[in-house]
């Protein structure tokens, strides 16, 4: 269930018509940033000090395990953009995630805003664990940090993960609910709707639901609430099955959880 890999690539649009592959190397250049400004000139984004303090705040935290992991409940499973050199599957508790956070850009538009997934309090969630190497802390986490704080969403936290190889610390990103994109607990038909209809620079907001779904089941993880959002956004849009998953570059493969 151990496997040493880079992952690299999602979808960004240059075009409207027209989405590219994203590396890590457009997060760690600041594309990603710059293109955000220039689509939305007044949207807040933190400055590159706000994000450095932010990964400084957890890195300095009281108790910060030995090994650095990171919990991966969405894109991240799919598409983490960042280094490491093992994988669990893993399940936290106290988390549950959710369709909660809108998008203008990435996976909508301001005129049909799209959904991401986020963490919020109660239940649980079943995921990828990363470790990353020791040696690489903090290059890869400044990536991960550019991606995933930039616009001041999430809330890193250390989260204890229960994996079939010995439980681990790892860091979890959970709702800022605080920030304007929180959505809030939407109802299954309002998120299933804007899902169905948004697309934006990162690609339509379906494929995320899919992409996600899809990666989830090949470890064999069924998040029933996730594959019912999956019908009925299907029943919502044109007659076309959903794409291939992104196949994922990897040196090995985790097994699927019985």
């Amino acid at each position: 269930m151990r496997a040493g890999s880079t992952v690299r690539g999602t979808t960004v649009t240059t075009r409207d018509d027209q989405p590219v592959r994203l590396t890590r190397e457009d997060i760690r250049s600041g594309r990603i940033q710059r293109m955000i400004a220039a689509a939305d000139p007044d949207l807040r984004l933190m400055s590159e000090a706000e994000i450095t303090a932010s990964l400084d705040r957890v890195l300095g935290a009281p108790r910060v395990p030995r090994e650095i992991w990171v919990f991966g409940y969405g894109s991240l499973i799919w598409n983490p953009a960042f280094e490491f050199v093992e994988r669990r599957i893993g399940q936290i508790h106290g988390f549950h995630r959710r369709f909660c956070l809108w998008t203008h850009l990435g996976r909508g538009s301001p005129a049909a805003p799209g959904l991401m997934l986020g963490l919020l309090p109660g239940g649980s969630c079943r995921g990828v664990a990363y470790r990353v190497a020791d040696a690489a802390v903090r290059s890869e986490l400044e990536i991960l940090w550019r991606r995933e704080m930039i616009g001041g969403s999430y809330l890193p936290r250390w989260i204890p993960v229960q994996t079939p190889d010995g439980p681990v610390r790892a860091i979890a990103f959970a709702v800022n609910r605080a920030n304007p994109r929180y959505a809030g607990r939407l109802t299954e038909t309002a998120v299933a709707a804007a899902i169905a209809q948004a697309a934006g620079r990162l690609g339509p907001c379906a494929d995320y639901l899919f992409e996600t779904v899809a990666h989830l089941a090949a470890l064999g993880i069924h998040d029933r609430r996730l594959e019912r959002l999956r019908e009925l956004v299907m029943l919502r849009r044109p007659p076309a099955a959903p794409r291939d998953p992104i196949p994922e570059r990897t040196q090995g493969s985790l097994a699927p959880e019985k």
